[in-house]
C-alpha cells in the first residue's frame, strides 16, 4: 500500500478508535449514574484511545518512508559487480537513476547493460517488499496501541490532563519541525555552496561579469573552466523585479485605497473578486500572455520609433509579472487600510480635513507597516518567479540595464542548472547552490530592512 493510503486508512483507523474509546467510557458511566462520575468527558476519552491508535503508527511509518529510500537504494548498489561500483556520489547518483529508469519503463531494457537490468528488477522487488512490510507493521502497530488505549479507558482516569499534554508536545514537535527543517535547508545548501567555492573562486562569483556554466568535456575546448560570475543574474534579477514593482505598487496600492475608501459596496463586490482572479492564473499562462503578445508589441513599437528591441526582453517580463502581482499588494493593503480604526478617520474629519486629507496624512501612514509588509511580499515573489522571465525575457546572461534587451535570472539558471540527470561533483551542478545561497542572503537582508522600516512607523503610530 502506497505511503498516501497508508495515512489514509491510519486516520481511519484513529477514527474508528476514538468510537470505541468514547463509547466505552459511557458504557462504564451508566452504571454509576451518567457521566457526571467520570473524571473527564466522553469525548476526552475517545481522543486519548484515538492518539494511541495514531501516534505511534504516524511515526512508524514517517520513519519507515523516511529510511527505505536509502536502505533500498544501498541494497540495490551493492548487488552490482565489482567493477560497476560508482567510485563518487555524483557516479553513485547517475547510476541509481539509470536503474531506476529502467524499472520504471522509461528506458528499454535493451538500451541498458545486463547488471543494470538485474539491479533494476531487484529495485522493483525490493520497492513492493518494503511496502508489504511497511503496511503491516503500520497497520499492526496502529490496531494494538489503539486496543490498548481502549482497554485502559477507566472512570478515574484523568484523559482531559492526558490529551492537553500530548497535544501540548505535538505542537512542541511541529514548531521544533519548521525550526529543525529551516536548519536544514540552510546548511544543505551552505555545505553544497562550500563545496563549489572549492573548484571556483569565491572572489571570481562574487564579482564576475561573465556567467557560462557549460564546462567542457575536455581541457583543449574552448571555455573549458567556464565562467561563474553572477553580477549578470543578479543584475537581471534586479532589473526585471524593478520593472515588476513599477507595475505592481502603484496600480495595486491605488486600487487598494479606492476600494476601501472611496468605492461603494456594489462596486467593490464586484471589482474586488476581479482583481483577484489575477492571482489564481497559472504563470504558464502569464508566460504565454508575455511571450505572444505583450513581448511582439513591444518590439514593434520600438521598432517603429527606431529604436532596438530583442524579442524577449526584460520590459515585457517585468510588465506582466507585475500585472501578476498586483493582487498580492492590493489585498494585503486593502485588508491594511481596512483595519486602520473608524475613530482615526472620525477624528480626522471632524477636525475639518478633506477625505484625501485624511487618507494621505492619517490612514496611510498608520497603515505604513502593513502596507510595507505586502510589498515585501510581492519582492520575494517577483524574485521568485521563473516561468515567466524563462518565456518572455530568455536564458541569455547579459550584463546590462536596458529593459530592452534579453536577460536572465537567478532562479532561471537555477532550474537550468538543475535540469537532467545532474552528476553534484561538478562545478556547473553546485552552482545552483551557490546561486540560491545568495539569493537567501539577499532576500534575507531584504527582510531585515523591511522589519526595520516597518518598526520605525509601528513606533509612531502605536
Amino acid at each position: 500500500m502506497q505511503p498516501a493510503n497508508l495515512l489514509l486508512l491510519t486516520i481511519v483507523l484513529s477514527m474508528v478508535a476514538y468510537g470505541l474509546g468514547y463509547a466505552r467510557s459511557r458504557s462504564l458511566a451508566m452504571p454509576m449514574g451518567g457521566i457526571r462520575h467520570l473524571k473527564s468527558l466522553p469525548f476526552y476519552y475517545g481522543a486519548r484511545a484515538a492518539l494511541w491508535c495514531g501516534i505511534p503508527a504516524l511515526l512508524v511509518l514517517g520513519l519507515w518512508a523516511a529510511f527505505q529510500g536509502k536502505v533500498i537504494q544501498t541494497l540495490v548498489i551493492g548487488s552490482l559487480p565489482q567493477e560497476m561500483l560508482p567510485a563518487s556520489e555524483g557516479e553513485a547518483s547517475l547510476l541509481l537513476s539509470k536503474i531506476s529508469n529502467v524499472a520504471s519503463g522509461s528506458l528499454p531494457p535493451g538500451f541498458a547493460e545486463a547488471p543494470i537490468v538485474e539491479a533494476a528488477e531487484r529495485l522493483k522487488a525490493l520497492r513492493e517488499q518494503s511496502q508489504m512490510f511497511m503496511t503491516t507493521l503500520v497497520v499492526s502497530v496502529s490496531v494494538l496501541a489503539g486496543f490498548l488505549g481502549w482497554l485502559r479507558v477507566r472512570p478515574a482516569l484523568n484523559a482531559r490532563t492526558q490529551v492537553e499534554s500530548i497535544l501540548k508536545w505535538l505542537f512542541f514537535a511541529c514548531a521544533a519541525l519548521a525550526i529543525l527543517t529551516t536548519i536544514g535547508i540552510i546548511f544543505s545548501v551552505a555545505f553544497e555552496t562550500f563545496r563549489f567555492f572549492q573548484k571556483i573562486p569565491f572572489t571570481e562569483f562574487i564579482f564576475g561579469s561573465q556567467w557560462s556554466p557549460q564546462t567542457a568535456l575536455r581541457a583543449d575546448q574552448v571555455a573549458a573552466q567556464g565562467a561563474f560570475g553572477m553580477i549578470p543574474l543578479f543584475t537581471g534579477t534586479l532589473l526585471i523585479s524593478a520593472i515588476a514593482m513599477l507595475v505592481a505598487v502603484p496600480v495595486g496600492l491605488l486600487s487598494a485605497i479606492y476600494l476601501s475608501e472611496y468605492a461603494n459596496k456594489k462596486v467593490r463586490g464586484v471589482v474586488k473578486p476581479l482583481l483577484e482572479m489575477l492571482a489564481g492564473i497559472p504563470t504558464v499562462v502569464y508566460g504565454f500572455f508575455a511571450a505572444l503578445t505583450v513581448a511582439p508589441f513591444i518590439s514593434n513599437f520600438a521598432a517603429s520609433l527606431g529604436i532596438d528591441a530583442s524579442s524577449q526582453s526584460a520590459l515585457a517580463a517585468g510588465g506582466v509579472m507585475g500585472i501578476m502581482i498586483i493582487p498580492f499588494v492590493s489585498s494585503l493593503s486593502d485588508d491594511v487600510i481596512n483595519a486602520v480604526p473608524q475613530t482615526l478617520r472620525d477624528g480626522s474629519l471632524a477636525l475639518g480635513a478633506t477625505q484625501s486629507e485624511t487618507m494621505k496624512k492619517v490612514i496611510f501612514p498608520a497603515a505604513l507597516p502593513g502596507i510595507m509588509g505586502g510589498v515585501l511580499l510581492a519582492v520575494s515573489r517577483a524574485i521568485g518567479e521563473t516561468m515567466i522571465v524563462v518565456m518572455a525575457a530568455g536564458l541569455a546572461a547579459n550584463l546590462t540595464a536596458n529593459p530592452l534587451e534579453t536577460v536572465t535570472t537567478v532562479t532561471v539558471q537555477i532550474v537550468t542548472l538543475l535540469t537532467g540527470d545532474q552528476e553534484f561533483d561538478s562545478a556547473k551542478t553546485l552552482a545552483a547552490f551557490a546561486l540560491g545561497a545568495m539569493l537567501f542572503l539577499a532576500t534575507l537582508l531584504l527582510n531585515v530592512v523591511a522589519l526595520k522600516i516597518v518598526r520605525k512607523y509601528r513606533e509612531q503610530y502605536d
